[in-house]
């Protein structure tokens, strides 16, 4: 279990998971008082006459959300076993359409096989496929590597460079994968990661509305302070597998929950936004 997150027990409402809000209701169900964030009393409906516009983007909400997962994942990191920014780029490279776990499999016996970026250089893609073939799109990825250490050999001096623009020249490599480099290892914050838990959890708590990731990471990087850009990404990475999981997310047991309106919940005590979802 998920350290700081206390489950939540289904509630005397008869709501359990499974349970939705008839979206002919109006009203939120009332929430326990004994939870951080949940509001008294066991039911509330909107006062007559008063302007209660919903702002998703509302800075109390997203210093609440941002509260919330700092008491779930107070100092998660990038899954990723490396020992070195090598190391990091390589595995987020073999990473994409796999899973960390998958990764974790082939890359030590990877570099035991080729300890150095020189040792990569000096290999064709060819060699290198069959090393990776289990992480799927294993030519490409073979290419992406092999042609990223080719160029670190020969335009910086052997070392992952710890500049955006300069990581961006090297083979397989977009904003993703630079920003997992430069934050995780460098501790520099130049962007957000998006991935896929990313893009499905920001859109859910309706902190974005695109689908494009070069789009969202503009949309995280203008509502979320700027010192808390490298662990957020890994906040909702931990989440979107502990969770806020693809197809049946755990959203009973969710500390996020009274405050997400996601379209697609499983259990729900507030009104579900049928948009707020992938």
């Amino acid at each position: 279990m998920v350290r700081g997150l206390v489950p939540r027990q289904p509630a005397k409402t008869g709501r359990h998971e499974g349970a939705r809000i008839s979206r002919s209701s109006k009203k939120a169900v009332g929430l326990r008082s004994d939870r951080p964030g949940r509001r008294p009393g066991a039911t509330q409906t909107k006062p007559k006459g008063q302007n209660q516009r919903y702002n998703p983007l509302a800075p109390e909400r997203v210093a609440e959300i941002l509260k919330r997962l700092d008491q779930l994942y107070p100092d998660v990191t990038c899954a990723l076993t490396h020992k070195s920014a090598w190391e990091l780029l390589v595995a987020t490279i073999l990473s994409a359409q796999s899973t960390d776990v998958n990764v974790n499999r082939v890359t030590p016996e990877l570099f035991r096989k080729y300890p150095t970026v020189a040792d990569f250089a000096a290999l064709t893609p060819e060699q290198l496929e069959p090393d990776v073939r289990s992480t799927g799109f294993f030519r490409n990825k073979s290419k992406s590597v092999v042609g990223a250490a080719k160029k670190i050999v020969s335009e910086f001096g052997g070392r992952v460079p710890d500049d955006m623009d300069k990581l961006l020249t090297l083979p397989g490599v977009a904003r993703k994968t630079a920003n997992v480099v430069l934050g995780t290892w460098f501790h520099k914050a130049d962007g957000v990661v998006v991935d896929t838990h990313v893009t499905r959890i920001a859109r859910r708590l309706e902190v974005t509305k695109e689908t494009d990731a070069p789009k969202i990471e503009q949309d995280l990087m203008k509502v979320i302070p700027h010192e808390k850009w490298i662990l957020f990404a890994h906040q909702l990475i931990w989440h979107g597998r502990k969770l806020c999981i693809a197809l049946r997310p755990k959203c009973v047991d969710c500390a996020l929950e009274n405050i997400c309106h996601a379209g697609d919940k499983t259990w729900s005590t507030v009104e579900v936004h049928k948009n707020a979802k992938l």
